[in-house]
């Protein structure tokens, strides 16, 4: 754990954010938001950390009419007190595609894709890590370092060259080469590992540790899922404030998952939306599937998982950092979790592609195969509404995939 008790106050608070501390999720501890933290300090909790706003002043949704079609377009919501200190490639505000040619398979099913692919790098992962990339350099940090499967590495890399900062970058050699291509394009320290991302992580823990350098591994520092959480944001402002009834969402390290749900709070709490909330829907790999074993086993936390390799590269996380508030999400939305093996993946991908035109994820591909699965079984009921968050590009992925 790395904490630097240096208070850096911005000169100006040009962003008019509403943020007032950061808080424990678990044991309530309240920690300042102007000095360098990375996840609770007490001993027995050492959970992640949440930004905290002060959302009872009657902000209105008005505000957002004429902004930039950015993540930045919620700036009163996110950490960043100086729009100075905003990193920026022009990331969010991604699309959401309906079905077409599939709508058979849908069948009363109404079912749309939030599609990442489009940000900078080709991921979700420039939210987040543009958010904590643009907090570090407020914050006064000049080295930055993550363990990563792929596209987290990518997005720290460009986010890190446009701050002017350090990063390093562990990651695991079974990653597909074009993941490591642009790591070392964008100028950042690319270590290999042979392992997984669970043995990134302790590595790049231990040279946190040794070189007093900032680590924005999953959850283990709090801005990443500020980032992460304007997605649900979006969701809501881009289907007029409704919400969809299930959001199906793959899940490695499962921050998006937990952002789209602090996201749907803290609008409420303005004023934005109802209390309707989706049932989430977190879809795992066969390969790595210990929060699908921890809900269906009524486990508040997962067990290390690890079967070795899979084609969705982001889904090989053996044991979420943060697995305890992945499932509490799932059980407070009354959602479920889902397993889906290599095979049907490359299947799926193959099939949105041809009659779509979407060339996605393997992460993404694995949603439209559980979806099936959940229609199937019932699960996913009649007329309701399904949101599928494709998390990236597959253009990334084709040295894993069979065409």
């Amino acid at each position: 754990m790395l904490q630097i008790n240096k208070e850096i106050t911005p000169a100006t608070h040009t962003t008019g954010s509403l943020v007032t501390h950061l808080e424990c999720p678990a044991c309530g501890k309240a920690y300042s938001a102007d000095i360098v933290r990375t996840v609770c300090e007490d001993s027995t909790c050492l959970s992640s950390l949440f930004a905290k706003y002060d959302l009872s002043n009657g902000l209105s949704k008005e505000i957002l009419a004429g902004r930039p079609a950015t993540m930045w377009r919620y700036k009163e919501v996110l950490p960043l007190l100086d729009e100075e200190n905003i990193v920026t490639l022009g990331e969010g505000f991604t699309p959401i595609l309906p079905l077409k040619n599939l709508q058979h398979i849908a069948g009363d099913n109404e079912v749309v894709w939030k599609d990442e692919s489009g940000n900078p790098t080709g991921s979700f992962k420039a939210r987040g890590i543009g958010a904590a990339v643009s907090k570090a350099k407020e914050l006064g940090i000049n080295t930055i370092i993550t363990p990563t499967a792929g596209n987290a590495g990518g997005a720290l890399a460009a986010y890190a060259a446009r701050a002017g900062v350090k990063a390093v970058v562990y990651m695991p050699q079974l990653t597909p080469q074009v993941f490591k291509d642009e790591c070392h394009l964008y100028g950042a320290q690319l270590v290999e590992v042979d392992g997984n991302i669970s043995d990134c992580g302790r590595l790049a823990n231990a040279q946190a540790m040794i070189h007093g350098w900032f680590q924005v591994s999953t959850l283990k520092e709090p801005y990443r899922l500020e980032g992460k959480k304007t997605m649900g944001y979006e969701i809501a402002e881009q289907l007029n404030w409704q919400l969809p009834d299930v959001i199906l969402y793959p899940t490695g390290g499962g921050t998006g998952l937990i952002g789209l749900w602090k996201a749907f709070d803290e609008m409420e709490q303005l004023g934005w939306i109802g209390s309707h909330r989706p049932r989430m829907v977190a879809v795992q790999s066969e390969s790595c599937n210990g929060i699908v074993q921890a809900f269906h086993g009524n486990q508040q936390s997962a067990e290390f998982v690890d079967g070795g390799f899979t084609i969705a590269n982001g889904l090989r996380v053996p044991k979420p950092y943060a697995d305890k508030i992945i499932l509490k999400v799932l059980r407070e939305s009354n959602g479920t979790a889902i397993a889906i093996p290599d095979a049907q993946m490359s299947e799926a991908l193959k099939e949105i592609a041809r009659y779509e035109g979407m060339l996605i994820a393997p992460e993404g591909a694995a949603l439209w195969q559980a979806f099936k699965k959940l229609k199937s079984d019932g699960w996913i009921k009649p007329q309701e509404k399904v949101l599928l968050l494709n998390t990236g590009s597959g253009y990334k992925y084709l040295e894993n995939i069979d065409v």
